[in-house]
């Protein structure tokens, strides 16, 4: 059984999108010849908690958790938020303007936190595992980022003690969609570029999620990209086989919603629909599972449509599931940014295991499009287009009545976390281990 160590800032009992993929990927490995062990903070500043995900943790798994410090503290107490509150991401904010505080704050991090705010944990991760790499050798590295100090630390190692590394990136780095949000001055701007083009240098092996991802990562630094999307688990669905669809006309978001991914032309053509229909009125529930940005609380009253909102703030994954079972229709939200075309959200992948129609917001030549339509697993709808959206959210409707709804997706298999485990591995097997 050969070894490898995997650099993750996310790991159970931390909840969230950035637990799933190396959780999923360590579940599989044994099968596959390869022994996973874990090196992640010991007290990380995680989002949300989801004890659920424990069950996936092989047995006997060796998880080593060490200490980190961030500047989160200091950063609540500097923006008068509460210690036990937690940080948002995607600078999803509640408020209805950002305090000035906040702003500065925002400042400070992306100039002085470089490439985040776990960069204090590198170096001492650096010389822990150097020594306890010679005692206990591992025959791979792999890193996952964001945050990409993750990155710099399996850096440290590969340039020390030269076992091949494997690069993963869940999301872009200098091009990600908040990037121009963190108020960069040039020489900030600079140096996120030159750790971002060292990794791509270094790394015996970059993987990415989607294809968008790798045609833009050759602008930055030219070199062979691996491609492994994120998938769903097999378990997790065989675990729900026999829930029942809902009875109302049920359409469900899971996840964050930030400001870019506001959907304002489906709010439109809810809006149309609920006034001129009162049938559809009367079936339609909304469920939106995840934080809201201010901006579409703003929406949701500008278009007077909360009496059909069930909002909740977070669900554990193992419920996620059963909900996506339940739903009618299932809301797939591209965020409306520069780099829209390249954005493969996680979710898209239980959404086409629940086997329910998916309704997706975004580019028709974007790669969750392109997804869609090879599975045939539901619509795709243009950011501005709420015309299509109307009448598409009828075309379900109008199945839903005749007890006609369902997905008819093909060819999913090959995203289950098992077989993509399983391309994971042939690159692994590919790197010169001595």
């Amino acid at each position: 059984m050969k070894k490898v160590l995997i650099i993750t800032y996310y790991w159970p009992p931390s909840g969230g999108a950035g637990v799933q993929r190396w959780l999923k990927f360590a579940k599989y490995l044994r099968e596959f010849g390869w022994e996973p062990i874990i090196y992640t903070p010991e007290n990380p500043e995680a989002p949300v908690r989801d004890s659920s995900l424990e069950k996936d943790i092989p047995d006997n798994l060796t998880v080593i958790k060490r200490k980190i410090w961030e500047p989160y503290t200091a950063y609540k107490k500097f923006i008068g938020q509460k210690k036990e509150q937690k940080i948002n991401a995607g600078f999803l904010s509640e408020n209805k303007k950002p305090k000035l505080s906040e702003n500065f704050s925002v400042w400070i991090r992306g100039n002085f936190f470089i490439p985040d705010a776990r960069k204090f944990w590198i170096k001492p991760s650096i010389k822990f595992l150097t020594n306890y790499l010679k005692n206990y050798p591992v025959d791979a590295i792999i890193s996952t980022g964001p945050p990409h100090s993750m990155h710099m630390i399996a850096l440290g190692l590969k340039q020390s003690l030269g076992i091949p590394w494997l690069a993963d990136f869940r999301d872009p780095w200098t091009n990600i969609d908040f990037y121009n949000d963190l108020k960069l001055t040039g020489s900030a701007d600079k140096k996120h570029h030159k750790l971002e083009k060292k990794v791509f240098k270094n790394a015996d092996s970059v993987v990415l999620i989607s294809k968008g991802m790798a045609d833009d990562f050759n602008k930055i630094y030219q070199r062979n990209y691996e491609v492994i999307t994120n998938g769903y688990d097999s378990d997790d669905i065989s675990n729900v086989s026999k829930i029942e669809p809902d009875k109302k006309f049920s359409i469900s978001y899971i996840g964050t919603m930030v400001k870019t991914r506001n959907p304002i032309s489906f709010w439109k053509a809810i809006k149309q629909l609920t006034d001129t229909n009162k049938e559809f009125a009367n079936d339609l529930e909304i469920k939106l599972i995840g934080k809201l940005d201010y901006s579409v609380q703003q929406s949701l009253e500008e278009f007077m449509l909360q009496k059909y909102i069930t909002k909740i703030n977070y669900l554990p994954h193992n419920k996620v599931i059963k909900l996506q079972k339940q739903s009618q229709v299932l809301l797939l939200l591209i965020n409306n940014t520069p780099n829209a075309k390249m954005i493969l959200t996680g979710k898209l992948f239980e959404y086409m295991a629940a086997h329910r129609p998916i309704l997706c917001i975004g580019p028709f030549d974007g790669d969750a499009a392109k997804i869609i339509r090879d599975t045939n697993s539901g619509v795709i709808c243009g950011f501005s287009s709420s015309e299509k959206i109307k009448t598409n959210i009828l075309k379900f409707y109008n199945s839903f009545k005749k007890g006609q709804l369902k997905s008819k997706s093909i060819n999913i298999e090959k995203f289950s976390r098992k077989n993509l485990t399983s391309d994971l591995v042939k690159i692994l097997n590919k790197f010169d281990i001595n």
